[in-house]
């Protein structure tokens, strides 16, 4: 089976709970507008990437190790080999329309021994973050992105009471030398997912999940506070992946942990869930993220849980997207061009309906390794890396669309989702069944 990846960790959480809250009663909610505020001129838009998914040229870590003890993975190659295409890459990122560019400082590429730093390492990053800046965007670096050096796996990753210091001294390292450039932070993408992943490949014994926890926990709020000391009026954060009914459940304790150091709340969201789709998240085969139930209303949900927990914060949607099976039309029929609009359309309303919305970034930019898996498309650019030696980046439908979507500052004041919400959405427990958004009439 494949391992557990950022966006399909939701199933077993998810359809443990669905059970209780499928019998909530939908009641009416207010007037929806018949003409939609754009989301303003000083909105982040952007897209997203991570290193080992992109990069290729991979030092030893734990998850090259990880690729390589698992027969059932894909060969990782070089992945779309971001690493001597990153120009032409952040070049059609500009050529979008954002302003914002999510990339990943791969550890194990930066410190391949305990002690020694690879310059070698350090210039590559330079280059891309120059790179980001010279095209008028401002980057957002992820210090961890699930991936950490050979030999601190050989230490027992996060099982090891000597990693966070040793995860510490390296980011503070990151953190010098970027600060200067005024990138937004992420620290630790996604805790539950990489909490799941570790144990799914080997990395972690299940009996230290809570120790992992109050691991990652205590990395975010050491180095958020360097952060500030070294950027003042940083923007940090460590993104959610937000589970669809059940969120208290797999993010609550990390949030909790960590909400007094939380600049901006980080939101990835990708899936839906209602009565009609329960069968599908406990059934999926897990690999096939294609099959997952799209629900673009969710986000507007997922938007209004964290603005009821975090009132007045800025909220940012580091991640969302839709995968597709090696770039087939899905079998619900989805467009990426049409869930791209439909869920931009969300967005506004939630801004709209008074909620402090300040990004929105695009996964990904290219399609790369999904973690074992070639097979999932989530690229603005798509990318055959098992069958094209060249691995030319060939547009989507949503290129264009999110081009618009940038210019205009969202879709137009009279645009229609393709797909009226679900009767009963799921996705914020009873709260999105007994208080349901509604379409113009």
């Amino acid at each position: 089976m494949r391992a557990y990846t950022r966006r399909h960790v939701v199933a077993a959480v998810a359809f443990a709970t669905v059970t209780l809250l499928a019998s909530a009663a939908p009641t009416t909610a207010g007037p929806a507008p018949a003409s939609l505020p754009d989301l303003g001129a000083d909105f982040h838009w952007g897209v997203a990437a991570a290193g080992f998914q992109n990069e290729g040229h991979a030092p030893d870590s734990n998850w090259r190790r990880y690729v390589g003890t698992h027969p059932d993975y894909d060969r990782y190659g070089d992945s779309v080999d971001f690493y001597d295409r990153y120009a032409s890459d952040i070049a059609l990122a500009g050529n979008l329309g954002v302003n914002t560019y999510r990339l990943s400082v791969e550890w194990a590429r930066v410190q391949p021994e305990p002690g020694v730093w690879d310059e070698d390492g350090f210039a590559f990053y330079d280059k891309v973050i120059a790179a980001i800046r010279t095209a008028g965007m401002r980057p957002m670096i992820t210090l961890d992105h699930w991936v950490y050096p050979g030999w601190e796996a050989d230490r027992g990753g996060w099982a090891n009471p000597g990693m966070v210091e040793d995860w510490l001294t390296a980011m503070r390292t990151v953190v010098d030398r970027y600060a200067g450039t005024d990138p937004m932070w992420v620290t630790i993408n996604e805790p539950f997912a990489y909490i799941m992943n570790e144990v799914r490949n080997g990395g972690l014994p299940a009996t230290d999940v809570p120790t992992m926890q109050a691991r990652l926990a205590q990395a975010h709020n050491s180095i958020y506070d360097y952060i500030h000391a070294r950027q003042p009026g940083a923007m940090v954060t460590s993104n959610v992946a937000y589970v669809p009914a059940a969120d208290p459940i797999a993010n609550g304790g990390m949030l909790d942990a960590i909400a007094a150091r939380l600049d901006f709340v980080g939101i990835d969201y990708y899936y839906g869930l209602s009565p009609g789709t329960a069968a599908e998240y406990a059934n999926f085969a897990s690999s096939a993220l294609w099959k997952l139930p799209l629900q673009a209303e969710g986000i507007y949900y997922t938007l209004r849980h964290f603005a009821q927990r975090f009132p007045g914060k800025p909220l940012y949607i580091v991640e969302n997207g839709l995968p597709t099976e090696n770039g087939a039309p899905r079998a619900d029929g989805y467009s990426r061009v049409d869930d791209l609009r439909d869920t931009v359309y969300w967005v506004q309303r939630a801004k709209a309906d008074g909620m402090n919305i300040v990004g929105y970034n695009y996964w990904s930019l290219t399609d790369n390794d999904e973690w074992g898996s070639y097979t999932p498309r989530f690229g603005l650019y798509t990318v055959d890396v098992l069958t094209d030696p060249s691995l030319t980046r060939r547009p989507t439908d949503a290129v264009d669309a999110y081009r618009a979507i940038t210019r205009d500052a969202g879709v137009p004041a009279d645009y229609l989702p393709t797909r009226p919400p679900a009767t009963c959405s799921l996705v914020d427990a009873v709260d999105s069944c007994v208080d349901p958004v509604t379409l113009p009439r």
